[in-house]
């Protein structure tokens, strides 16, 4: 299990001693939640962070795209270094073109799907992603609680996926725990994005272990 802490929960006014604690606590990948204001009713941060994250960490970013236009955002991404980008399903018009463009890049490609988005959107473009966002909460906001219908969405991915593109990762967001993660691993999970959970221990090695040793 890959473990994506937030930095949504992560103390911004020290955000480099976060970043640099949770890291050397066993952090697989940086989760960069991108909000705009307008697909989802929050607003985050942009280019000038994410570029020095980049330049001071040396850590898989993962860029999740809440936002209405995100191949605005992809070029500008790529320059900056990000690994991993997914973007809604629900804001594209034309996702294969999208996902193609990421990849184009060098990057891996997801689909975020929110909780009312069915699974089988994503089937007709299966074979040409690395990932898909499941997301277990509704986006915009950290420290919402698990919604269990993620569970079933996972599973049947998960088919899906062992059918037509065994090589596909299941990340999931929102509302993750040591209450949850089991039943999230046993679903077919195999990245955990967790914010609160993470960040609001004294000791961020105890959280990131404890969801890696299941």
């Amino acid at each position: 299990m890959k473990i994506a802490p937030s930095i949504l929960s992560a103390d911004f006014l020290d955000l480099e001693h976060d970043l640099s604690k949770v890291i050397a606590s066993g952090a697989d990948l940086l989760h960069l939640d991108v909000m705009d204001g307008h697909f989802v009713p929050n607003l985050t941060f942009g280019y000038p962070l994410i570029k020095k994250i980049r330049h001071r960490f040396d850590i898989p970013l993962d860029a999740h795209l809440m936002i209405t236009n995100p191949e605005l955002f992809i070029p500008v991404l790529a320059e900056i270094g990000v690994e991993y980008i997914s973007i809604h399903q629900e804001t594209v018009h034309h996702l294969h073109r999208q996902i193609q463009i990421i990849k184009y890049h060098g990057i891996k490609a997801g689909i975020a799907l929110n909780p009312a988005t069915p699974v089988s959107s994503v089937f007709p473009i299966i074979e040409d992603l690395d990932f898909v966002l499941i997301m277990s909460v509704n986006p915009g906001f950290g420290g919402q609680i698990f919604l269990p219908l993620a569970l079933r969405k996972i599973a049947e991915l998960k088919a899906k996926a062992a059918e037509m593109n065994p090589a596909l990762l299941i990340e999931v967001d929102g509302g993750v725990n040591l209450t949850n993660a089991l039943s999230l691993q046993k679903a077919g999970a195999d990245i955990l994005v967790a914010g609160s959970y993470i960040f609001s221990a004294d000791d961020y090695s105890v959280p990131i272990n404890l969801l890696k040793n299941l």
